[in-house]
């Protein structure tokens, strides 16, 4: 049966609605609308099907409306909508903690929520600073973040993040106090790599050298994505990760894993931190934790950190943090729903069985004439093309837009860079046959 086309929103609508991380002026020239999906395909308002090459948004990578998800969440929200977090709470919320934190790295205990990844990251590099203080070592208060690195958007975040048109427009009102290690990107040295590339990981002495300019006891943590992934799939150099978690152990600075991204199955392993076999200080995590399902974020913390603030009156509140939403309900229910899934499906092993088709897929394009570089690891890659001359982006739009309008197939662009998030469980068909078609869109407007 042919899907009906759906009507699409009024021009009051369309007006009405100012687009996060858009061209808003440029998409509602010609809006590109979904209105469903199932599995790995999205059904478009004009009824076609659409594969999806980036589950979700780095979301959703046991594919859509999954019904054992979608069963959880309507049950729970005919049982419990909402309740309380503050001096009150639910089963669900304690028991996702639980699943989690059993899930995590050895000694990883304690899981905080919050509603995204940009409050989870905020909500780490909060736990940071007050571990340091309730520990009487308050002059540790120094972040250090990376050039390119992308940790949400709220002020915590912009301001260790390291993409310029994030920060650009509210740099005035950033938190003081803040430096930035290098990216490891290089074109030169360590162009078309697959996987982690052998160049790069002396950049990891810099953090040395703040140490030295501001002294360790000012620094409270370093905050980094184990592999980058907004900013165009930066896998880290070989050896990177090792030493930074060695010279900030030496230094007492506490390590912050941004796993918003590379966490539940993106690079073949619960955690990323497991993947490199780096244990850091604190984990943030959100998107893959309900299958983006229900907005959702976590924090997760070491023995060491939480009982580090279990001091004082009983009767005292240790962290002076939370959201109005943080262990919902229906969030909680999606998230132990996921959980169950990833193991009853291997979706993680899943994951890991595909790495090296989908890296060999995607290196046929190391040779094409638009492209300047291709990065991998795991499931998470990037073709890099060349910018056109004095429209940087411009070329990345209009790929993003021909494989929507003319191969029904939704990938993400991140200015000329094409990003690539497939199912964990996707179909190595699905992957050769989404590859020919970015193919022939890349023939078609070079």
């Amino acid at each position: 049966m042919k899907n009906q086309p759906t009507h699409s929103p009024s021009p009051e609508a369309m007006d009405a609605y100012w687009m996060p991380f858009t061209a808003n002026r440029d998409f509602k020239q010609s809006p590109r609308l979904i209105a469903s999906a199932k599995g790995h395909h999205y059904i478009s308002n004009d009824g076609r099907k659409i594969y999806d090459g980036f589950s979700g948004l780095w979301t959703t990578g046991i594919g859509h409306c999954h019904p054992k998800i979608v069963e959880a969440v309507q049950k729970q929200v005919g049982e419990l909508d909402l309740c309380m977090g503050f001096q009150l709470g639910h089963n669900k919320a304690f028991e996702l903690a639980d699943k989690l934190t059993n899930l995590a790295p050895e000694g990883f205990d304690h899981a905080f929520f919050a509603n995204s990844g940009s409050e989870s990251v905020d909500t780490a590099l909060k736990i940071a600073l007050g571990y340091h203080r309730v520990r009487g070592d308050a002059g540790r208060t120094r972040l250090i973040g990376r050039q390119r690195g992308y940790h949400g958007v709220n002020f915590g975040g912009i301001s260790v993040g390291g993409i310029a048109p994030n920060r650009k427009m509210f740099s005035a009102n950033l938190i003081n106090g803040v430096d930035h290690l290098p990216h490891t990107h290089n074109l030169e040295h360590a162009a078309f790599s697959h996987g982690q590339p052998e160049w790069g990981g002396h950049l990891v002495a810099e953090l040395e050298h703040l140490v030295a300019l501001h002294d360790a006891s000012t620094i409270a943590a370093v905050i980094v994505e184990p592999v980058p992934g907004s900013t165009g799939i930066l896998p880290p150099p070989v050896g990177y990760l090792e030493r930074l978690r060695e010279i900030c152990t030496k230094h007492g600075i506490l390590l912050i894993f941004d796993e918003v991204i590379t966490a539940f199955g993106r690079i073949g392993a619960p955690f990323a931190a497991q993947r490199f076999g780096v244990t850091p200080d604190l984990i943030t995590t959100a998107k893959g934790l309900t299958n983006g399902v229900i907005p959702m974020g976590a924090v997760l913390a070491t023995d060491t950190i939480y009982q580090a603030f279990m001091q004082g009156p009983e009767q005292s509140i240790e962290l002076f943090h939370g959201y109005t939403y943080s262990g919902h309900p229906v969030a909680a229910a999606a998230g132990l729903a996921t959980l169950e899934v990833y193991e009853q499906e291997g979706s993680f092993q899943q994951s890991r069985e595909l790495e090296t088709l989908f890296a060999e897929a995607i290196h046929q394009f190391d040779d094409h004439p638009t492209v300047i570089d291709v990065r991998n690891f795991g499931l998470m890659g990037a073709i890099e093309l060349a910018p056109r001359s004095g429209a940087p982006g411009a070329r990345g739009l209009d790929a993003h837009k021909h494989c929507f309008w003319d191969e029904d197939l939704v990938i993400r662009n991140g200015m000329d860079i094409l990003q690539f998030s497939p199912f964990l469980n996707s179909k190595p068909e699905d992957l050769e046959s989404m590859f020919d078609a970015v193919r022939r869109v890349l023939d078609q407007i070079s």
